[in-house]
């Protein structure tokens, strides 16, 4: 081969091994970008809502598939919302169970400012999970076998349903809970009010609470340590499902939802810090999406914003009756305050001071005894369901005419009590005259004793009369002696109860003294009358 000949084929030589290596590039460039880079890390600070633990493995996904780890602080919702101040946020985001406190807040302390971004793609109501059998008991004993508050309220007061709700100073189940109970207690058809706390008709629903925890998901946990310990739990109906999901329930629970007012965890999440706002919409958009619809579904059994999604069997249908949420945050925490006060779940004593003069006797009579069957359990209302009598409470009748005529003490702790209370109003023995203040006297001699020997205990004396004073002591002689009392028997209340010809100034005078009211039966009647004032203290 000529030398020229043999150059030519080491130049075509190297060419081809030049083109080889441009190949491999390219080939590996391509295969570069058939594989994408994952994208790059981002972390928001997320202030997040106790029950929101179990998105864990969602945030994972998240954290893969968009590079934004959401770095969760755990708090209860009412301890979230107390930490976030307008212009000292701590966090990028804050996801909560609901921001309504937080809305609230905001409306107390006058903020004018631009409110936070805030974007929601999942629900759960609040709902009560009930043992089969006691699911059974509650259908029995309802007209249209749709559990409400009242009825559950019902039941509570005589021992017959034991439930189990966490602490609403920290918990938004157990503040919604609460605030669907004193709603349904006050009777008005709105919004909560301060003034319809004024009355705490909600010890009969309380005294059949036997189980509680901070947080939803410690009130869950505690359940499942002391199935024994309750019949009945409170929470959002994704943490119920998720404990019937757990195998650690001997038997699953049954999901009501009150006909008479629903409340909403819609887990809105709000952008505190506008500079992390594209990071945000890509984790709201990750959760919108329709595999993030679903796997919320799936893995935390909350229900997805998105109703082209299949729901899962296992959720019910509820009452679209959405419950009123207050319109200040002072009638929240009000009712948070006296739910927090020790004496609010000790049992009561009432101590009736009844007028059985002459005049009582024919239909006034049997007013009174109907309004005592209502507190027995015969008034099927809704706030008669609140205001029954409840197991444990102390029921002290003084009856009277000129002078005490006597009285008996009841602890209520079954239908017995109950019938022994109804069959001591059933006596007919009446008197000629009227010594109303001498009866209310003697009525603070009691009280002065309960508070001595009980000082845990609250007291209120209940006075119902149907004239006027006509012997013992007189009203300026009441109010003198009033003066004069050891304190703890002055502190308890009188509500005095017109009826008749009753002088309705001394009524009002005598209540006003002492810190009571007097309420007038005569311009709705007797029953009703007693029940205004019932759990006044």
């Amino acid at each position: 081969m000529r030398l020229g000949d043999r150059a030519g084929l080491r130049r075509r030589a190297g060419r081809r091994r030049l083109s080889a290596v441009v190949l491999l590039a390219v080939l590996g460039l391509v295969a570069a970008c058939a594989t994408p880079l994952p994208p790059p890390h981002t972390t928001l600070r997320v202030l997040a809502s106790s029950e929101l633990a179990d998105m864990g493995p969602l945030l994972d996904d998240l954290r893969r598939e968009t590079g934004i780890e959401l770095v969760m602080e755990h708090r209860g919702t009412i301890d979230a919302t107390n930490a976030l101040n307008p212009g000292d946020y701590r966090h990028d985001i804050a996801w909560l169970s609901t921001d309504r406190y937080f809305e609230l807040k905001l409306k107390q302390i006058g903020f004018t400012g631009e409110r936070p971004i805030s974007s929601r793609f999942m629900f759960s109501p609040l709902a009560i999970g009930v043992k089969p059998a006691v699911a059974e008991l509650l259908r029995a004993t309802t007209t249209d076998q749709h559990l409400s508050w009242a009825d559950l309220a019902d039941l509570s007061a005589m021992g017959m349903v034991r439930f189990g709700m966490a602490d609403p100073k920290h918990a938004s189940s157990a503040l919604s809970a609460l605030i669907g109970v004193a709603t349904a207690a006050a009777g008005t058809g709105g919004a909560l009010r301060e003034e319809d706390i004024s009355c705490d008709r909600l010890r009969g629903f309380f005294a059949g609470r036997t189980l509680t925890g901070d947080t939803s998901r410690r009130l869950a946990d505690s359940y499942a340590a002391n199935q024994d310990d309750a019949d009945a739990l409170i929470n959002y109906e994704s943490v119920l499902l998720s404990l019937n999901a757990s195998g650690k329930l001997r038997e699953p629970l049954e999901i009501l939802y009150p006909r008479d007012g629903i409340v909403l965890a819609d887990y809105p999440m709000l952008l505190l810090d506008p500079a992390k706002r594209d990071s945000y919409e890509a984790v709201v958009n990750w959760f919108k999406s329709e595999q993030g619809q679903r796997k919320i579904m799936e893995r935390t059994l909350r229900r997805p914003l998105d109703s082209q999604v299949p729901r899962d069997p296992r959720f019910g249908e509820f009452s679209t009756n959405t419950l009123y949420f207050p319109e200040r945050k002072e009638t929240i925490d009000r009712l948070a305050a006296e739910y927090s006060r020790p004496q609010s779940r000790d049992p009561s004593h009432v101590i009736f001071v009844l007028d059985f003069s002459a005049s009582m006797s024919g239909p006034r009579i049997a007013a009174l005894r109907s309004a005592f069957a209502g507190f027995s359990g015969a008034d099927p209302s809704a706030v008669g369901k609140f205001v029954r009598f409840y197991k444990g409470e102390m029921v002290t009748i003084m009856r009277f005419g000129g002078h005490v005529l006597d009285e008996r003490d009841f602890t209520i702790t079954g239908q017995a009590d109950l019938k022994a209370v109804q069959d001591y109003i059933a006596a007919d023995r009446f008197d000629q005259t009227t010594g109303v203040w001498s009866a209310l006297e003697a009525a603070y001699a009691k009280a002065a004793a309960a508070t001595r020997d009980h000082p845990e205990q609250p007291v209120t004396i209940m006075l119902m009369t149907d004239g006027e004073n006509n012997a013992g002591i007189s009203l300026q002689d009441f109010l003198r002696n009033h003066q004069a009392r050891d304190p703890a028997a002055k502190a308890v209340h009188t509500y005095t109860v017109r009826f008749g010809e009753a002088n309705p100034g001394e009524l009002d005078q005598a209540a006003r003294a002492t810190g009571g009211r007097m309420v007038d039966a005569n311009a709705t009647s007797l029953s009703e009358a007693f029940k205004e004032i019932r759990g006044c203290r």
